[in-house]
């Protein structure tokens, strides 16, 4: 038996036939039970342009959930750099860290997480779009926090108020970058589980000891719907495969209901889509999550897994997170 971390990636859902109001009430909801339950980190997600995802504003959804809670770290997994100017992230996530001193996590990813279009609006110039450009951003993000640029723009507050800051990949990009640095590295493991392993592999064999880390520390962000039985889970998890498959092709619409996804009329092909982006995840009752669980832990070696679940019904939600804290983690152990 072990002691693995757990900790939450939140999107802020909005069903079908809901509003984006209460989708982040929702969140909101789930931030304080989870903190209730244990978990270590709530991080929520930047997207644009999605109509089923209302956490497009990390660092202002950060800053109510915050008020809303007392322990828990709250982050961005993440804010995605090349949509913004270093100094404008630097400033508000120093704003969060001066008014939340010790919870703020500063996940950066590399990708616009959304399509160019939106992604050009938000900068308004291509430049710094590409992934050249990103090293250069993400070291003058850091030069805000810590001075380390002698002469440079003071971002107030944001020196010396740094949050610890992640990198976040779904490829070896980040990975060596983020080993390189010394930084921890987040994995998103929920929607490209096929470069996991050679990404933590190049993260740790990139690895230098920096005044952040000593060690590497590798988070893997990881699908789960845990239910009473593992029908209900599968039917509860019919929604998000479907959202991401009409993601995938270009029609973008907010969460279908499990008895909307159950009628939609797959193809082979779109099927089989599915069935690939829920390989590796953890899906089913206590004792199936706990094993699949254990198996990505085998596999990974992850100092911590942070889980994101993506269903219709909050309470289902709610109910997931609380059946992983009750009967899952307890039990998870790094060999099978």
């Amino acid at each position: 038996m072990i002691d693995v971390p757990m900790s939450v990636l939140d999107l802020a859902p909005v069903a079908a036939g809901a509003t984006a109001s209460e989708a982040l009430a929702h969140t909101t909801e789930l931030a304080r039970r989870t903190e209730e339950l244990g978990y270590r980190r709530f991080w929520v997600a930047e997207h644009h342009n999605m109509p089923a995802i209302a956490s497009s504003a990390p660092a202002v959804l950060l800053a109510h959930l915050a008020a809303h809670t007392t322990t828990i770290r709250l982050g961005s997994g993440g804010v995605m750099l090349p949509n913004h100017a270093p100094l404008v992230v630097a400033e508000q996530f120093g704003t969060l860290e001066a008014l939340h001193p010790g919870r703020i996590d500063l996940g950066i990813g590399r990708a616009p997480g959304t399509d160019q279009r939106t992604a050009l609006a938000l900068r308004r110039t291509m430049e710094g779009l590409s992934a050249e450009g990103f090293p250069r951003e993400l070291a003058d993000l850091m030069n805000y926090f810590s001075g380390d640029d002698p002469g440079a723009i003071t971002a107030s507050p944001g020196l010396g108020q740094s949050p610890a800051v992640w990198l976040l990949g779904s490829s070896g990009f980040s990975a060596q970058l983020a080993g390189l640095l010394g930084l921890p590295f987040s994995f998103a493991h929920h929607f490209s589980s096929q470069h996991t392993l050679p990404a933590l592999q190049l993260y740790r064999q990139s690895f230098r000891p920096s005044r952040w880390l000593t060690e590497p520390y590798a988070m893997v962000a990881v699908n789960v719907v845990c239910a009473d039985t593992d029908e209900r889970a599968e039917w509860l998890s019919g929604p998000a495969g479907l959202s991401f498959l009409k993601l995938r092709s270009g029609r973008p619409e907010p969460l279908a209901s499990p008895d909307d996804a159950a009628r939609y009329p797959y193809t082979e092909i779109e099927r089989e889509f599915v069935r690939q982006r829920r390989d590796g995840q953890a899906m089913g009752s206590p004792e199936t999550v706990r094993r699949q669980l254990t198996e990505l832990l085998a596999r990974t070696g992850a100092n911590e897994l942070m889980l994101t679940t993506m269903v219709y019904d909050v309470a289902d939600r709610v109910r997931s997170f609380e059946l992983v804290a009750e009967k899952v983690v307890g039990g998870l152990s790094r060999s099978v």
